[in-house]
């Protein structure tokens, strides 16, 4: 049975307080000289705009004002709720303690609690210790996923909570479950409404669906999580239970990777993982005429080659993917559409220094430029690097003809000292914001999947998960738009790109805006080296391997 679409809530016209038929009486009632304006007639006052907040939220920073926190979520905010009676954490970090001490008081020894983690080696550090950790907690259960590549990790970070009140909600996050990333780390939360249960349970996975749709939503991550039963039971009781939730209120596209090679030319109706999965879903979603650029902004990025051919054939090539790409290919004769400006925003040296735990927040962001093949890496992803703060004194402003990073207004996002762990996507067109995706995902071949082989695969290595959003998914209004929002998840009032009328989303903007392109002389900020000049706190960093 296929699951009924949300309503739409109806906006008000000039007319809506009377039917048809009760205007047509008033009309004939109407003496025909009286039909007749005798004064010219009153302009008719511009319909407001719906607005929506905006899908994605940031989490509280403990040491940054109130005024900077409006709108933030905290770990508490997520799983405190005392009718939480089954949690699922996926994710790479965990910490149980750390967990556990943000359920309720009062009923967290009854809170069936899963943790899902990729330390598949029996002699792993990290997996000791959360085997020690969890023998503290009776109501725990620890779950090894399935990890076929050596070079791949259990990267993916969501939240599944069943809950006596017989709803359940799925949140994707981009936050380690360690204190560390839920203290002075930016991360972001995408957690939809909940989920009521089905009168009539579905069967399997369900109807397809379009992508954006809570059908297909289910459907997607019904395939995810059944990804992690190959050889071994892991969510098949998860799987079970969330068969029976309706998913119609969900608005967004899963963009998820699992561990494999997966063929390219596959049969319809599946699940797509990795840059697949992207393209996919960004074929349907409609985008701005003239300029765009998207902004990829990260906590790592991997080791992508000597020259940038995966970069720009496998990664930029899905990102540029649109509906209006696909329905006028280039070879129709029709202009082309100019090619889309990519930028790259990772902290630097300096930035790491400055946040609110100085080097030490620097621990978990990470690229390398020591090898040969990565010094021709930092040459070609140079000239698109952004900084993550834009107050740099050696930072030169980005050169740009979209309206969100107008150079003549600068927009405060109230992050620039809470270091990113966060992972966030945007395209911003010349008016408005065409899609955004907050994931797990970084810069790197294992989350995004290798080119496609000359077997027609392209190999992931890594779990990955992720949303899309876009106006119209969110909206159900072809009309609407998408706008920065800084230090709110509101648009506030007032027209907005003259589009009076039209559904307006807001979108919480993790960076600062305009944008700084590194100086010359500037590099990003590389955990494995050795940092002698000592940060705001006077450290030093020691480097790692």
């Amino acid at each position: 049975m296929a699951e009924p679409p949300t309503k739409r809530r109806r906006v008000a016209g000039d007319d809506d307080d009377y039917s048809p038929s009760v205007l047509g009486s008033i009309a004939r009632a109407t003496p025909p000289s009286l039909s007749h304006p005798i004064s010219p007639p009153r302009k008719t006052k511009a319909r407001e705009a719906e607005r929506f907040p905006s899908p994605f939220r940031l989490t509280t920073i403990r040491d940054l004002s109130d005024l900077d926190n409006v709108g933030a979520v905290s770990l508490n905010d997520l799983i405190g709720d005392p009718l939480i009676a089954e949690l699922w954490d996926f994710n790479y970090l965990h910490d149980v303690d750390f967990l556990m001490g943000h359920l309720d008081e009062d009923t967290r020894a009854l809170t069936k609690v899963h943790i899902v983690h990729g330390f598949w080696k029996r002699d792993d550090p990290n997996r000791l210790l959360l085997q020690e950790q969890a023998e503290q907690h009776g109501n725990v259960t620890l779950h090894t996923a399935y990890m076929p590549e050596m070079f791949g990790t259990h990267h993916s970070k969501m939240l599944v909570l069943i809950r006596d009140d017989e709803t359940a909600q799925v949140i994707i996050h981009t936050a380690n479950m360690i204190a560390k990333d839920w203290t002075n780390m930016t991360n972001g939360i995408w957690a939809p409404p909940l989920l009521p249960k089905l009168q009539e349970p579905i069967e399997g996975l369900g109807t397809y669906g379009a992508p954006g749709s809570g059908t297909r939503f289910k459907f997607d991550l019904l395939s995810y999580l059944r990804a992690y039963n190959k050889g071994r039971n892991v969510c098949v009781s998860l799987v079970e239970q969330l068969t029976m939730y309706n998913f119609s209120t969900i608005r967004g596209a899963l963009i998820a990777s699992v561990p494999g090679r997966h063929n390219v030319e596959h049969e319809p109706e599946t699940t797509r993982w990795g840059w697949q999965a992207l393209k996919e879903a960004l074929k349907t979603v409609p985008t701005q005429a003239g300029t765009s650029e998207i902004v990829l902004q990260v906590s790592s990025i991997a080791t992508l080659g000597g020259n940038d051919a995966w970069l720009q054939k496998t990664l930029f090539d899905s990102l540029s993917i649109s509906q209006d790409a696909v329905q006028q290919p280039s070879s129709s004769g029709s202009p082309q559409a100019p090619r889309l400006a990519f930028k790259i925003v990772f902290p630097t040296r300096d930035e790491i220094a400055r946040s609110l735990d100085g080097y030490a927040s620097g621990g978990s962001i990470h690229t390398k430029i020591q090898s040969i093949a990565q010094t021709k890496q930092l040459q070609y992803l140079r000239p698109i690097f952004h900084h993550w703060a834009n107050d740099s004194r050696d930072g030169v402003l980005a050169s740009t003809s979209v309206s969100e990073t107008d150079s003549a207004t600068r927009k405060e996002a109230g992050r620039k000292r809470a270091a990113p762990h966060i992972k966030t996507y945007i395209r911003y067109g010349e008016k408005s914001i065409d899609w955004a995706m907050l994931t797990s995902a970084n810069i790197s071949k294992q989350a995004w999947g290798e080119a496609t082989n000359k077997a027609g695969e392209a190999r992931v290595a890594s779990w990955e998960i992720g949303v899309l959003v876009w106006p119209e998914v969110l909206t159900g209004d072809a009309e609407a738009k998408m706008v920065g929002t800084f230090k709110t998840n509101d648009t506030g009032q007032g027209g907005r790109n003259g589009d009076e009328g039209s559904p307006v989303v807001g979108l919480r903007i993790p960076y600062d805006l305009p944008l700084q392109r590194y100086g010359d002389s500037e590099m990003p900020w590389v955990a494995t080296m050795r940092y002698t000049e000592p940060d705001w706190m006077g450290q030093t960093w020691p480097g790692f391997c």
